[in-house]
């Protein structure tokens, strides 16, 4: 019975794993920008210790893309670019806390008095999948400043976490919703959902350019406050 539900969890699994995903997005934006930046061009500034890190050019690229699509176009040259962006994120996992329907795991022990008197005994370990499930927690920052004077005009950053993620698809959906409303968006806390077609877990974003472009980022009817 055991194999049974597990084979039937891959399958579920599996069927979703190309199926389309809402994602909520707890976004924070702040804006002076009456409009567009005439040129609408930028430069990007990393952290040094993402700089250096081999994984955050996915995430710059994915920056990249969706900075793009608000219609702000990169420009490296020296003293060219009307904004200065900096690009941040983060990643986390652990343990959901105070999940309701799993126990504590660890060893089980059991005595009782059978049917005729006879006494026995029993003795198991529970599964992991008795534990808290994991949870994955992804955020995106963006930080603009007037390239002239380095005064600070656009501040943004989008949060998620959940059981599921795909580094390949999260911050692509996260970017888009820290700039949803660009350049004016709602001031403050709000909540994002984007639907996403999710990819095989063999095929890479750039064959399909699904990462690039989640199907849509649209502001939830309320907006989601802070404690």
């Amino acid at each position: 019975m055991a194999l049974a539900v597990a084979a039937a969890a891959a399958l579920a699994l599996a069927g979703c794993a190309s199926g389309p995903r809402e994602i909520t997005s707890s976004v924070s934006s702040y804006s002076t920008l009456a409009q567009l930046p005439v040129p609408p061009t930028y430069r990007m500034e990393l952290l040094p210790s993402m700089a250096q890190q081999q994984s955050f050019a996915l995430i710059e690229r994915q920056a990249e893309q969706s900075l793009q699509r608000v219609g702000l176009t990169r420009d490296e040259t020296p003293g060219k670019a009307k904004l200065v962006v900096q690009v941040m994120a983060a990643a986390s996992y652990g343990r959901a806390n105070n999940w309701p329907y799993y126990g504590p795991p660890g060893p089980m022990f059991g005595w009782g008095l059978g049917y005729g008197g006879r006494w026995g005994g029993g003795m198991g370990m529970s599964w992991m999948m008795d534990a808290p499930p994991m949870v994955y927690y992804r955020s995106v920052k963006l930080v603009m400043r007037d390239q002239q004077t380095q005064k600070i005009v656009y501040e943004t950053s989008a949060a998620y976490d959940e059981v599921w993620t795909d580094d390949r698809v999260i911050y692509s959906v996260l970017f888009d919703a820290a700039l949803t409303g660009f350049p004016h968006p709602p001031q403050g806390d709000r909540a994002v959902r984007s639907t996403i077609q999710q990819l095989p877990a063999n095929q890479a974003p750039e064959a399909t350019g699904a990462a690039a472009t989640p199907a849509s980022a649209t502001p939830a009817t309320a907006p989601r406050s802070t404690p």
